[in-house]
Formats: structure tokens, C-alpha cells, sequence
């Protein structure tokens, strides 16, 4: 199902016989995706960087794909994906609120239908937080001196 071109991987949407050729949609694009989904879901206060997205983001590539990591391999697709929550939410709900609207967006955006969503809830936002203090709590976490 995905292939390596370039440098990119890329994906294969389905096997339908197209007669204008092949279509594939590199995993950054799905990244991108699941990004904005997962940020579209009530409940969701922002993603959490890891290191994978700040490579991406310091040589250039987008930093829609905060937080979210894609494995395609002969066996499925399935994607992870790190979040802050508010406070206050209902956890499981907001979770499976995530995957639902994850599976659904990618499947009508590129036909490709996600096997796993996994979400990892990194932490819970009061209301009064500003985003300053998540960023410097994360760099605390990863053992950077501010």
C-alpha cells in the first residue's frame, strides 16, 4: 500500500480501475489531515510537538502535522495522534469523537480507510492557560532548559 518515491512516502487510495492513471497521496498530506480533524473535535485544546514534527517543522515542512504520526505498511495504515484536552471534557467521548471524525475525514478526502486511530491524551488544559505554558511544560518534558 505505500510506496517510497523521492524521499516521500506515498500511498495508493484504492484499486479501482482509473483510466487517467495512478493517484498517491504522500503520508504528510494524511498527517495534515488528521491534524485538522483532531482540532475540529470539541474538547480539544491543541496537539503536543514531538520530535518527528519539529524535524518536520524546522526543515520546512508543515507544522499542520503537529503531533500526529502515520505508519503504512503491507499490514494497514494506522495513525497516532498526541493531544492536549480542556479541562473538564468527558475524555473517552472526546477520544472517540477523535477517531470517528479522524476515519471519517480521511476516507472522504482520499478514500483511504485509516485501520487504527490511536489517541494519547499528553495532558489536561485549564481554562486559564496560555499557550506559553504549555510550550515551556513540553520543553520541561523533554528535558530542555528554558
Amino acid at each position: 500500500m505505500s510506496v517510497n518515491e523521492g524521499g516521500y512516502t506515498m500511498i495508493g487510495t484504492s484499486n479501482r480501475n482509473n483510466p487517467f492513471g495512478e493517484i498517491k497521496i504522500s503520508t504528510e498530506v494524511l498527517e495534515v489531515i488528521v491534524g485538522f480533524a483532531t482540532l475540529e473535535v470539541n474538547g480539544v485544546y491543541g496537539m503536543r510537538a514531538n520530535l518527528t514534527s519539529d524535524l518536520k517543522t524546522i526543515f520546512g515542512r508543515s507544522e499542520h502535522t503537529r503531533g500526529v504520526s502515520l505508519q503504512a505498511d503491507e499490514f494497514g495504515t494506522s495513525v497516532d495522534v498526541y493531544c492536549y484536552f480542556n479541562y473538564g471534557v468527558n475524555v473517552p467521548y472526546t477520544a472517540q469523537k477523535i477517531q470517528e471524525n479522524v476515519k471519517e475525514q480521511v476516507y472522504h478526502m482520499t478514500e483511504i480507510e485509516l485501520d487504527e486511530v490511536h489517541v494519547h491524551i499528553v495532558g489536561i488544559i485549564p481554562e486559564e492557560t496560555t499557550a506559553i505554558d504549555v510550550l515551556t511544560t513540553n520543553d520541561l518534558e523533554l528535558g530542555e532548559e528554558i
